[in-house]
């Protein structure tokens, strides 16, 4: 049987592929809308204008409880695996818990309240959603590592550690690029307002001769790069929802 059909596995399989057509519906409508770029724009610039805006918001919704059903699944499994055989403190696993779940409140956040009508709280909630989604898949893989080698393998934290510090590597220079390149941002619809990593949204189409456009494309790419992170953490992490048995050891040969 496929993993993503064992136990609680079809959770976060759901997940993943839920939030991928999501994004990606919201995007080919907002392009073939002409509404946005579409080389590389930011992730809330494809569901900000109708019609690909009611898409972009029903879907992400879903999106979010999905995430907090995948995480407190998560929470419980690794619970189980802590009572089982104690490889860390609970409370490590209850923040990592609490993080996600705010992180998902963010997603409702910035799935309700559109970009260009209420941006301070759309912007808002992206930061929660961003910066606590990260930290989420970084202390999942430090509870793998610490539950290694009995309910993983060490390949399978390296994976996820990876997975993770991609993730962090990719908020620092979006930020310090964002910063630089919105000092001299000109729009053309909208004014100024706090980004999806607390700095400053950039238009939905530049003007054309805008210097700042390279650093602007890079801080986007970076954050569309957060997102195949977080799904891939999601991936990565099938296996455990599928059984809560400890992971088999290959006996060593005597002699």
């Amino acid at each position: 049987m496929l993993c993503f059909l064992k136990g609680m596995a079809f959770v976060p399989f759901l997940l993943v592929t839920w939030s991928s057509a999501a994004f990606i519906i919201s995007y080919v409508v907002a392009v073939l809308s002409g509404h946005v770029n579409p080389f590389l724009p930011y992730i809330s610039d494809t569901g900000t204008t109708p019609p690909e805006s009611g898409i972009f918001g029903f879907m992400i919704n879903f999106s979010a409880f999905l995430g907090a059903a995948t995480m407190y699944t998560r929470y419980k499994i690794v619970e189980k695996q802590n009572q089982t055989s104690y490889f860390s403190t609970p409370v490590f696993n209850l923040v990592s818990l609490v993080l996600g779940l705010v992180g998902c409140i963010g997603m409702g956040i910035v799935a309700n309240f559109q970009e260009l009508a209420v941006p301070v709280v759309h912007d808002g909630g992206a930061l929660l959603a961003f910066v606590c989604g990260v930290v989420y898949t970084l202390l999942q893989s430090v509870i793998s590592y610490k539950s290694c080698p009995q309910w993983n393998s060490l390949f399978t934290c390296h994976i996820r550690m990876a997975i993770s510090a991609v993730s962090c590597a990719a908020v620092v220079p979006t930020t310090v690029l964002l910063e630089k390149c919105c000092k001299m941002l000109k729009r053309v619809d909208s004014a100024f307002s706090l980004t999806a990593l607390g700095l400053v949204r950039v238009t939905l189409k530049w003007k054309p001769g805008n210097s700042q456009v390279p650093l602007a494309k890079i801080s986007q790419g970076e954050e569309l790069g957060l997102e195949p992170g977080s799904l891939g953490m999601v991936i990565s992490v099938l296996n455990c929802y599928a059984t809560t048995q400890p992971a088999k050891r290959v006996p060593k040969a005597e002699g």
